[in-house]
């Protein structure tokens, strides 16, 4: 197995108490956020480095990679020529089966939306994208933008579509929403939009914060809020969002139809698709001054599931914590209406975190962490390229790192051992297609992997069983197949 010699060989290993024992998914990318075209990998590994599956791409990750319970596999990758370029770009969305064959491939990359940074796979099959929503200056003009802060004259708002996949390579998009729809401006008082800030926290002020710049990754851009993860909650049917310009995350009702979302009305919550709670940084909206931002370059904001220490709360990576990063849970003042309470004038709660981990990591750009079922938490440090689990007593008793130099892992995730069944894979030795034979197609595919090329190493196809898959086991298949 080549691939995974070369795993062991650039991983070092420190283990210091109990971690969690799962499985640990995550898809590094060489050369900055995204890669190039190349040979990419997505590694599902257990806690002593076992590769349980690999999964091979032709383009590098956009963010993180999604495993789901019947073992097909999301992969976010960035596409050879996005229509907007700055850090985090992706543009397609792939599903792979467990043996790797490509099941669905789409793109999100045209002159209106640019996919970017982070997916969702959803419960029902589809799956939520960030997209930049491209807007020209006269547009943003319109509705009460003072300035554009590019030479292109554009600015990139956001917008969450959810794509229902059909067929291999097309999509339907059954729900959208853009943040267009919710903005509010307080100078120009001819607008339909105008209005005093402070008294409207479910709405975005168009003027805060720059329209992207001439600098950064890809030169010139438009990028407005750079929204860098995307989370769902099943049971409230709401979803959580990232904004690293504005050092803020945000929750917003996915309950609403299409058109409730473009307004102020419907929905779960009643307000349509206005935020309904939101907290980082208070003076996005009028209720605080930068002392009283909690925020900075955070990514990766998700719910802690249900049955989990923490349960219901928010877990995120602060990018910019003092001198280094750090990891935040908060407890959010959801109310039993399914409402998040907030004062007349005063900012979203909570105060401060309900638990805080930091200590000698900073990464600049994406990272992540999520709880786990003993209540660790998974925390990656994306440039350093370093995994590592604490407790939630600060013991940190399990990390390695993927090699050095332009190497990156956005976000990491560790799942339980029986995630996909206690039992899977279920499997014959040498069916490497999965299809319940043995033929001379497995026997091509088995060659393939042999050889380095073509297919990534499955299970099945250790037809030995010596840990690696190589010319014996080719010739022990081809003699399987001839006795047949």
């Amino acid at each position: 197995m080549k691939n995974s010699l070369l795993f062991y060989f650039i991983f070092s290993v420190a283990s210091y108490g109990q971690p969690f024992d799962g499985m640990l998914l995550f898809s590094p990318a060489v050369g900055g956020g995204g890669g190039g075209g190349g040979n990419f990998f997505t590694y599902l590994v257990d806690n002593d480095l076992n590769v349980i599956n690999t999964w091979s791409h032709p383009r590098g990750a956009a963010s993180m990679p999604y495993l789901m319970p019947d073992s097909t596999l999301w992969f976010p990758y960035r596409v050879p020529n996005p229509t907007m370029g700055t850090g985090g770009v992706g543009g397609g969305i792939s599903k792979y089966a467990w043996d790797g064959e490509l099941l669905w491939d789409y793109e999100v990359s045209n002159d209106t939306y640019q996919h970017h940074h982070d997916i969702e796979p959803l419960p029902n099959g589809n799956v939520l994208v960030i997209a930049w929503e491209r807007k020209t200056a006269e547009e943003a003009y319109a509705v009460g933008r003072q300035s554009i802060d590019n030479s292109l004259n554009e600015m990139w708002a956001e917008a969450i579509l959810e794509l229902e996949p059909v067929g291999d390579n097309d999509a339907n998009i059954v729900w959208e929403w853009h943040i267009w729809d919710h903005l509010i401006q307080d100078v120009d008082p001819d607008l339909s939009n105008y209005g005093v800030i402070a008294d409207h926290p479910e709405l975005q002020d168009v003027n805060f914060g720059n329209a992207g710049s001439n600098q950064g990754p890809g030169g010139p851009n438009g990028d407005w809020k750079h929204f860098n993860a995307i989370a769902y909650n099943e049971e409230l049917d709401q979803i959580a969002l990232s904004s690293r310009h504005h050092d803020e995350i945000y929750i917003i009702d996915h309950s609403t139809t299409t058109e409730e979302a473009s307004g102020h009305t419907g929905g779960n919550s009643g307000m349509g698709g206005d935020y309904i709670y939101r907290w980082g940084n208070p003076q996005t909206y009028d209720r605080g001054t930068n002392a009283d931002k909690q925020l900075d370059d955070q990514h990766g904001v998700n719910w802690i599931p249900e049955g989990y220490p923490g349960e219901g709360n928010l877990i995120l990576f602060n990018n910019n914590y003092t001198n280094n990063s750090a990891v935040f849970e908060i407890e959010t003042p959801l109310n039993n209406n399914g409402l998040y309470s907030i004062t007349d004038g005063e900012p979203y709660g909570p105060q401060e975190p309900i638990w805080l981990h930091t200590g000698e990591f900073h990464t600049q750009m994406q990272g992540g962490a999520f709880r786990l079922p003993n209540g660790n938490t998974i925390i990656t440090d994306c440039d350093d390229a370093t995994i590592f689990e604490v407790t939630y007593d600060h013991e940190e008793v399990w990390s390695y790192n993927f090699g050095t130099g332009q190497v990156f892992i956005a976000r990491a995730q560790k799942y339980d051992l029986n995630y996909l069944g206690p039992d899977f894979p279920e499997y014959i030795l040498g069916d490497v297609n999965f299809d319940d034979s043995i033929d001379v197609k497995d026997l091509l595919m088995i060659s393939d992997m042999a050889s380095g090329f073509g297919y990534s190493p499955t299970p099945p196809a250790d037809y030995n069983l010596d840990g690696s898959v190589n010319i014996s086991d080719v010739l022990l298949l081809l003699q399987e197949i001839l006795s047949n």
